[in-house]
This record gives C-alpha cells, structure tokens and sequence, in this order.
C-alpha cells in the first residue's frame, strides 16, 4: 500500500471515529488522544511513570497491537533520549513538552540498535507507537496530544 492511500485509510478511520464519538471521549490515563491538521487518533497506553518503567519500557516484546503504545512521562521537562537496545519491533517515538505538542517526532527506530536517539531539551512525555504509524497518519511537529499528565498547561486540556 502506498503512503497516499495510507493517509486516506487512516483519515476515513479518523473520520469514522470522531462521528460515532469514539474520540470525543474524556480524558483517561490508559488513553491518548492526538490532533493535527491531519484529523485525530486514540491509542491506549500503558503508561511508564517511574524510573525502572521508563528503563524497561517496551523491551523484549515481540509485538504492539496498532491501537496500543506506551506513554513515558517525565515528572521535570528536560532532556531525554532513547535507545532501543533490546527493543524487538521498530517504534515511532512522539517527543512531546509540557503542553503535550509535538516537538519531534522520531520515524521507524530499528529493533537492537544501540544509537542513543535525541528527543531535545524540553522534553515532558515521549508516545511511543508502531513503526511507521506517525509518518502514515501525519502526526508531525506541532500536533497536539490530550493526557491528564499535561494539567491545565496543555494546549489540548481535559475537561
């Protein structure tokens, strides 16, 4: 399948979504919610709050269903990189700061490989999802996720 008929399977899921409201939904923490000019998408996550499940995250897993992801959030905004020593499946990773826009977004990191990935400097949650899915959906700089972990900073607040 090709990249453009990709985005247009993504926007008609996207559009099927918002019209049953299925992602008009509250906020929840096993769930983010992400919007651009490119429509919006829910994942539910697991979400990686402390040092040893930030260190853990998704290593050694064999899969990730499409629909799932994993949230790392940090308690500070600062620097953070990541790695994917003994990451089994290729992952996009979403830098996000301490509104919950997108300030990086990381294509397709390859499954064992050492190379230490920058996020930048400001950094407050990073999403990680399948390989592939942000660049097939158009989630890019500047997209914004929706996440009780923003607080009344976000530029997509909860209710």
């Amino acid at each position: 399948m090709t990249g453009a008929l990709r985005r247009i399977g993504w926007a008609v899921l996207t559009a099927v979504l918002v019209a049953t409201g299925a992602v008009a939904e509250t906020c929840r923490e096993d769930a983010v919610l992400l919007r651009g000019d490119w429509g919006q998408a829910r994942f539910g996550v697991e979400v990686a709050d402390t040092g040893g499940e930030r260190a853990r995250g998704l290593m050694h897993r064999e899969n990730l269903p499409k629909s799932r992801g994993m949230l790392f959030v940090y308690h500070k905004v600062g620097y953070v990189a990541f790695w994917m020593k003994n990451t089994l499946i290729p992952l996009d990773m979403i830098f996000l700061d301490e509104t919950g826009t997108v300030v990086k977004v990381h294509h397709e990191a390859q499954p064992l490989d050492p190379t230490v990935i920058p996020g930048g400097d400001n950094v407050k949650a990073v999403l990680e999802i399948n390989g592939g899915l942000a660049r097939d959906m158009g989630i890019a700089e500047g997209s914004e996720m929706r996440h009780p972990s923003f607080g009344k900073a976000a530029a997509w607040p909860c209710d």
